[in-house]
């Protein structure tokens, strides 16, 4: 998988986000907490670019990106995420992996 690190982080991004897409559009695979937290994190580094009043959209992003990410490690896939929380009755309540605050 592509990194921002790389020397066209937009076109890494792009790539990316097309494979994404991909998956989803085919409605057979199920979309990889794993691949989702990647894509999303390659979001983060791009507020820099942008003012300081964008400096709390970056700590909102890295921090719902850290916590996919330590979701991935226990859970495969987005439905299974979302299913758990649903489960736990915890969809809109701060702390759960699909949190709306």
């Amino acid at each position: 998988m592509a990194d921002l690190n790389d020397e066209r982080p937009l076109r890494t991004l792009s790539e990316v986000y097309k494979e994404l897409a991909a998956t989803i559009d085919s409605q057979t695979a199920d979309v990889e907490v794993a691949k989702f937290s990647h894509a999303f994190s390659l979001i983060s580094p791009f507020f820099r670019y942008f003012s300081l009043a964008f400096k709390f959209a970056e700590i909102d992003v890295v921090a719902k990106v850290n916590n996919l990410t330590e979701a991935s490690k226990s859970i495969s896939t987005l439905e299974a995420l979302l299913e758990r929380d649903i489960e736990a009755n915890t969809v809109r309540k701060v702390g759960s992996h699909r949190e709306t605050s």
